[in-house]
């Protein structure tokens, strides 16, 4: 796990690996590292040596429906990345990991059973000075991968869902900027539109930026007390609650939905992946500003 991860107090910390602890791990062949990123271009100009692409548009989505792959697809990349059930994947990307965490989350929707993140993405690694490479590896899966039904109901919120969340004041989480949050923006700052014909948040929403769970100089996740503090004390949060995340498509809130499930250890938590995109347009869905 790397030095000061266990200090930091998480339910899970297991779940975080450092720096030094992916270095260390880059040879090991019950270990698969796993860069996922929002640029295509990121990956091919320079990645961790031996780490593989997995790009969460063309890999994960379906190219037809607003959905993620099937089962059978899904078994074909994880393949072809030379990933097996027992693999160990070890994520990491750019923007302090959002696209990595969305990734994290839709490896969990199909069940495989150990995935962490690389604390501090690739910022801090380039920080350090760490080894990069231009060289793109192949590997062998050690076994066929399983087909696996995916899992829709744990940790997703489909529009359902959340319409019957918030008849009943549930707790919800809408971890975009504040000017997304007040329909001053339709979309995040240097980002096109995607769509939604209105502006505002979710009734009943609260309102954490994702980008609070970090530390902005290392990409680094706060340690659990500062956490607390922020979902707890601000946020109104407890452990026992059901909490629904939002952003615009689902990638910002998946980084959310990692920070409460895995540091804080709250067992009832739900990425909502249609999000703002999918809300901002919905028939008769309730909105504040």
């Amino acid at each position: 796990m790397g030095t000061g991860i266990t200090s930091r107090g998480y339910a899970y910390p297991d779940v975080l690996v450092s720096c030094d602890w992916v270095q260390e791990h880059l040879k090991d062949p019950k270990v698969r590292i796993v860069e996922s990123n929002e640029d295509p271009l990121l990956y091919p100009s320079n990645h961790i040596v031996g780490a593989v692409e997995l790009d969460w548009a063309r890999d994960l989505n379906d190219p037809i429906v607003r959905d993620y792959l099937n089962a059978e697809k899904f078994a074909a990349t994880m393949s072809r990345l030379g990933i097996s059930p027992d693999t160990t994947v070890v994520l990491y990307g750019d923007r302090n990991n959002w696209w990595s965490s969305f990734s994290f989350w839709i490896l969990k929707l199909f069940g495989h059973a150990d995935v962490r993140l690389m604390d501090g993405g690739r910022l801090l690694w380039e920080q350090q000075k760490r080894p990069l490479t231009r060289e793109i590896p192949k590997y062998t899966a050690a076994q066929p991968y399983p087909t696996r039904v995916r899992d829709d109901k744990t940790i997703r919120a489909m529009r359902e869902v959340v319409l019957e969340h918030v008849k009943n004041r549930g707790k919800l989480i809408d971890v975009r900027s504040p000017e997304e949050f007040s329909g001053k923006k339709l979309h995040m700052e240097g980002y096109p539109n995607e769509g939604a014909l209105r502006g505002g948040h979710i009734a009943g929403a609260r309102s954490v930026p994702w980008s609070r769970a970090v530390n902005t100089d290392t990409g680094e996740f706060k340690t659990a007390a500062e956490l607390k503090a922020i979902y707890e004390g601000e946020a109104g949060l407890r452990s026992s609650d059901e909490v629904v995340a939002y952003c615009r498509i689902g990638e910002r809130s998946s980084h959310t939905w990692f920070v409460l499930t895995y540091l804080l250890g709250y067992p009832n938590v739900k990425n909502y992946d249609g999000s703002w995109t999918e809300w901002g347009n919905l028939v008769g869905a309730p909105i504040e500003k």
